[in-house]
């Protein structure tokens, strides 16, 4: 049984994270309580997998989207995410609430596995939707089909489990289900591999896949777990490549973002991922693209008229910076 109890006002917590290669400047949780099914959901922002009771009690946001605007406008600017979605949303609201308020306050939005009841009305523009795989939730891949039909940006997020994920025979077959579904793009994610997410990754997979749990085991209790990762993400890349398919999912545009800044904030996250193993260039392109974010004005003119290296703030980059604006107008 799960009972449903309103909270008391939006959650939204203004904390800047990583999902999928892009950066996020707040996220909303429209439902909170790890209850129903299926048994077991990935987190994009913590990178873990999350055990999920099959009855309980979940707090449920409001539904007024001006509550959400309310919280969103008191976070730094910059695209957010929103979810996960709820089956309760046909009768609550509080998803699409969240999605709506997000949007009314300027912000471009990622819609963390949507129900199709918690789709806003949103320009589609601003709209993303990830659709993030989880063990034992066969038919994950059902959950593209609303959002692609309203015309919203939809692709797959795979987490890299070593011994599990990264297999090529798991990712052939990953893949091909992936563009049936009708997938925009893919993603994947790093799992974080702490020893509590090891124990619970490996519950899971004696409950999805019994005859390889001690296989499983074996592996993700004696490799090395950072260069595990690394491999996979390269294997996932690479197929990726091969089948043409992004392994980044668009930037969606709010409609207070001047369309110059958004594009060239894209671009730099995306020259982030590409040097990812150079953290401290990959920090400050990102730390750029939160800049050009929270400017407060559009920057094209001032790139037009040959001023922008006098404002930015990070000379080392002022060259790619700038380049990322032309891109976006040529």
């Amino acid at each position: 049984m799960i009972e449903y109890e309103e909270s008391a006002g939006a959650v939204v917590r203004c904390v800047e994270s990583d999902v999928a290669g892009r950066r996020v400047a707040a996220y909303a949780t429209p439902c909170s309580g790890e209850v129903g099914g299926p048994a077991f959901r990935f987190d994009p922002l913590e990178r873990r997998l999350v055990a999920r009771r099959p009855s309980g009690r979940v707090s449920v946001g409001p539904w007024d989207p001006d509550a959400w605007a309310r919280a969103f406008s008191r976070c730094p600017p910059g695209p957010v995410l929103v979810g996960p979605g709820s089956p309760v949303d046909e009768i609550r609201g509080s998803c699409q609430a969240a999605a709506e308020g997000a949007f009314r306050s300027g912000r471009g939005v990622y819609l963390c596995d949507p129900e199709p009841s918690g789709l806003p009305e949103a320009a589609r523009g601003a709209l993303v939707a990830l659709c993030i795989w989880a063990p034992g939730d066969e038919d994950w891949e059902r959950r593209l089909a609303p959002p692609l039909a309203h015309g919203i940006p939809s692709g797959a997020v795979l987490p890299v489990l070593p011994g599990w994920t990264d297999e090529r025979e798991f990712l052939g077959e990953w893949f091909t289900r992936v563009i049936s579904a009708g997938a925009q793009f893919t993603a994947a994610l790093a799992a974080s591999g702490g020893g509590d997410e090891r124990r619970l990754l490996v519950e899971a997979r004696a409950r999805v896949d019994p005859g390889s749990a001690d296989r499983f085991f074996e592996k993700i209790h004696h490799c090395d777990w950072t260069a595990a990762v690394r491999e996979g993400l390269a294997r996932f890349r690479a197929e990726a490549a091969r089948r043409g398919l992004s392994t980044i999912p668009p930037r969606p545009m709010g409609p207070a973002e001047p369309p110059g800044n958004s594009a060239a904030a894209a671009r730099l996250e995306e020259q982030a991922v590409e040097v990812e193993e150079d953290e401290h260039r990959s920090s400050l392109l990102l730390a750029a693209a939160r800049w050009i974010d929270e400017s407060g004005r559009d920057l094209t003119p001032v790139v037009r008229e040959g001023n922008f290296g006098k404002v930015f703030p990070f000379g080392a980059l002022a060259r790619e910076a700038e380049a990322a604006f032309r891109v976006e107008r040529s």
